[in-house]
Parts: C-alpha cells; sequence; structure tokens
C-alpha cells in the first residue's frame, strides 16, 4: 500500500485515539492508572535538553509520589553526585537549597541535571519529605534521589576512602594502596582503557575486585554503628566501590566493539538499581518501588529498536525481562523547537534550532495530528497501534546534537508499541534553561551519555 494512504490512515487513527495534553496535571491520569500496580515506572525523553520533558516527567513523577506511594527516584546520573541530592532531599532538618544540592553536578554536560526543571523538582522533593517528617521519628523513610551511571571513577574511589577514613582508617590505607594502580588515570579513565587493552599498562582489575570484596567483608562491622544511618552510609560506600568495579570494565571495553561498552553501562545501571530496590525493600519494609528517569534510549525496550540487531541491550529490555509487567515504560517525543545541546564533547552550551523531522518517521506523522500536545496509551488494542507497529525512524538527541548529520547521528528504526507502553509527544519544544555555574568537569569521565550513529 502506498506510503503517503498509510500515514494518512495512521493520522486518522492518532487523532481518535489520542489523548490531548491541555496543560493540566490531570492530564496525566492514564499513565498514573496504568502505575497503580506497578513495581517501577521509567520515563525517558528525547533529548537531554529539552524542557516539556524533564517538566512533564517531574510532574508525573510527583503524582506517582504523592497518589500512588512510590519510593525513589533512580536517575542516568552518577552515584556520589546523585547522592549529594539524597542527602539534601532526605534529611529535610538540615538547612541548605537545592541548588546547593545540586553542585556536585560540575563536569559536562552540567544542564543535564543542573538545570531550573530538576532544581524546581529537587525543592518540592525537599518540601515533601519535609512535610512527612516534621515531628516524626529519626526512622521515617523519605523519598530519596539516587544515581544509576558509570561514569565518576575517580569520584568513587574517593568517597570510598573517605568512607574508610571515617569508619576504618587502616582499612583505608590499605584501598588507598589498592587503588593507586589508578592513580595515573582518574582525570582520564579513558587513557586507562588505552593503556591496558594495548599494553602499555597493568590491569587494576584484581586489586579493584579485592577492595570491594574487603568492604563487603566488613560491612557487618561498619553497619552496627549507627542504626540506618550508618547503613545508609555503607550502602552509598559499597555502591561506589561496586561503581569503580564496573567503571574499569566499562573503559577497558572501549577500544573494543561498541555494544560492549553500552551493555556494560546499562547492565550497570540496571544492577544499581536492583541493588536500590533492595536496600530501599528491607528499609520500607515492603517491596520497594521505584520510577528510573533517563534517555529513550536506555528505557524504551531495546529490543523493540535497531539496538538489538547490533547486539545492545538497555534497561527497559533488562526490566521488560525481569520484572515484565510489573514496570511500565514511558517515552517523549518532539517534531522542532530547540534544544539545549553541544557541538562536540566538552565544547560550549548552545541553544540549537532541532530540524524538522524526516520523513515518515515517527515525528513527522505526529506533526500532522491535530493535538499537538498528546499522550498516546500503546498498551491498547486498536488501529492506530496496530499501524504503528510497522518499524519506524524515531529520533534520539542527547547532550550532543548535531544537525548535519540528523538521520546517522540521531535516528534509529523502532516498533513504538513494543518499546514503550505510553509516549508523550510535544509538537514544538523549548531548550531546557541551565542553572548559572562555572562547569570544572573531569575530562574522560564519559564518552557516550549522548545517542549518536544509532
Amino acid at each position: 500500500m502506498n506510503t503517503n494512504i498509510i500515514n494518512s490512515k495512521l493520522v486518522s487513527a492518532l487523532e481518535k485515539y489520542a489523548i490531548p495534553i491541555g496543560g493540566s496535571l490531570l492530564d496525566y491520569d492514564p499513565i498514573i492508572d496504568a502505575a497503580k500496580d506497578k513495581q517501577f515506572v521509567l520515563i525517558g525523553e528525547a533529548s537531554h535538553g529539552t524542557k516539556e520533558f524533564y517538566r512533564a516527567r517531574a510532574e508525573i513523577t510527583q503524582r506517582l509520589i504523592e497518589e500512588v506511594n512510590f519510593d525513589a527516584v533512580a536517575v542516568e546520573a552518577d552515584w556520589p553526585d546523585a547522592y549529594t541530592v539524597n542527602r539534601y532531599v532526605s534529611n529535610p532538618r538540615i538547612s541548605s537549597s537545592a541548588n546547593n544540592a545540586l553542585k556536585d553536578f560540575e563536569r559536562f554536560p552540567t544542564w543535564m541535571w543542573r538545570n531550573i526543571e530538576v532544581m524546581h523538582f529537587i525543592e518540592w522533593l525537599f518540601a515533601y519529605n519535609y512535610k512527612h517528617c516534621l515531628f516524626k521519628p529519626e526512622t521515617i523513610n523519605t523519598v530519596g534521589f539516587y544515581g544509576l551511571d558509570l561514569y565518576s571513577m575517580s569520584t568513587s574511589v574517593h568517597a570510598v576512602i573517605d568512607y574508610l577514613d571515617r569508619v576504618d582508617p587502616k582499612e583505608a590505607k590499605q584501598a588507598r594502596k589498592r587503588y593507586s594502580c589508578l592513580d595515573h588515570f582518574l582525570t582520564n579513565p579513558q587513557d586507562y582503557g588505552y593503556a591496558t587493552e594495548f599494553g602499555l599498562s597493568k590491569s587494576c582489575e584484581k586489586d579493584i575486585i579485592t577492595q570491594l570484596i574487603e568492604l563487603q567483608k566488613n560491612a557487618f562491622d561498619y553497619m552496627k554503628q549507627n542504626g540506618l544511618i550508618a547503613k545508609d552510609e555503607y550502602f552509598c560506600a559499597e555502591q561506589n566501590a561496586k561503581l569503580v568495579k564496573n567503571a574499569e570494565v566499562y573503559y577497558r571495553s572501549m577500544f573494543k566493539k561498541r555494544s560492549n561498552s553500552w551493555n556494560i553501562r546499562d547492565q550497570h545501571m540496571f544492577e544499581t538499581l536492583e541493588d536500590l530496590t533492595q536496600h530501599l525493600s528491607k528499609q520500607h519494609k515492603h517491596d520497594a518501588r521505584i520510577i528510573v528517569w533517563a534517555h529513550n534510549s536506555h528505557v524504551g525496550n531495546a529490543a523493540a529498536t535497531d539496538m538489538s540487531r547490533r547486539g545492545e541491550l538497555n534497561i527497559g529490555q533488562l526490566m521488560r525481562s525481569q520484572y515484565g509487567k510489573r514496570s511500565l515504560l514511558v517515552g517523549f517525543s518532539t517534531c522542532r523547537g530547540t534544544v539545549t545541546a553541544a557541538s562536540d564533547w566538552d565544547s560550549h552550551i548552545e541553544r540549537k534550532r532541532v530540524r524538522e523531522p524526516l520523513p515518515n518517521s515517527y515525528e513527522e506523522v505526529f506533526h500532522h495530528v491535530n493535538h499537538k500536545q498528546f499522550i498516546l496509551n500503546l498498551q491498547e488494542n486498536n488501529e492506530a497501534i496496530d499501524l504503528l507497529m510497522e518499524p519506524r525512524l524515531q529520533r534520539a538527541i542527547g547532550v550532543i546534537y548535531r544537525p548535519e548529520t540528523e538521520r546517522q547521528s540521531h535516528y534509529y528504526y523502532s516498533s513504538l508499541p513494543q518499546q514503550f507502553d505510553f509516549i508523550l509527544h510535544y509538537d514544538e519544544t523549548h531548550a531546557v534553561k541551565p542553572l548559572a555555574t562555572t562547569p570544572h568537569w573531569h575530562r574522560g569521565e564519559m564518552d557516550e551519555t549522548y545517542p549518536t550513529g544509532l
């Protein structure tokens, strides 16, 4: 059948079944209702620099916390940086500010988490916890904020040593000795990957694994000191030690097939999510319910995209495999507007114009729907979902946006109803506003936070 005829039928079906978004929190009712029996809700974004995605994700999250009793938010961010935010929102008796809580997000891309929308959400979460903890016992459970990513190898090394300095100075000396293998590479972990891969330096893997094992062997002694506080601080240190272990493997893999490093990263994020779930479930005395914030390319089911053909998996696919219907996957899309992004790694932040979508892409089809903002329930059984099942191009903009190579850098094929449970489309979107900050990033601690070459 002619493509134009198919697209015309699809647009007509979408206008029948799409739910318009009108600017009210009630717009998200279908998602909130679908989440009531879920343990995990994964909420994506089609770029790392779009205001509407950040705002809608925060608003959905607020309702999930208030109405459905979700316990935590876990984001595509480094563990130690996000844990500074967690300490702030989880200790509402301590005077500080959301802006200060975000101060550890210093390296490129600073705007990904240090932006106005995230700050407003952190302010809301602090106020929510304050309201529920005021005049309550110290053991009250707060809604936390955690990171899942693995790029903070140097920061995590120092975090493990700092923790041991407080609880076990003798073991801290041993940790310094074990991690000293990495000393020449902490400012640029990619150099470590290159040096070990090509025989220029020995691998630090054995010492790093030994450090994690020793930390775990002493867990009981470290956690028996101050109740929940000691358990939380040990858990934080253990996650940092695991991060160092997985980051070491990740950086060694960067000079092999791309799928190797991608899979190591997403497997680490998924394992961190599972560790967090287990930790919070013990603490809360029920199965912890967690909201995940990450790019569409991480939270949508990779098995429904080109990624699978390249041997890549992601959090969404692992979630589907492990938890099935206990998870809900939510994606976003846009047609045109502006985005906060950079042209190259470590380059200047720019407000870029988003190009018109490619013909026959999901974004181009959605542009022709009369509703310029809508939610589509992809779990329903109707003509629109049937027509969306055929794979189409889908756009993915990360922290790098290269309009001059748009097709190669920012598009991949997907079957949308198999990739997500819901999609939110905003036809025209705007660049997220970064907080006023001077970036002091660690060169090299990341090179795949953005989708490219998809």
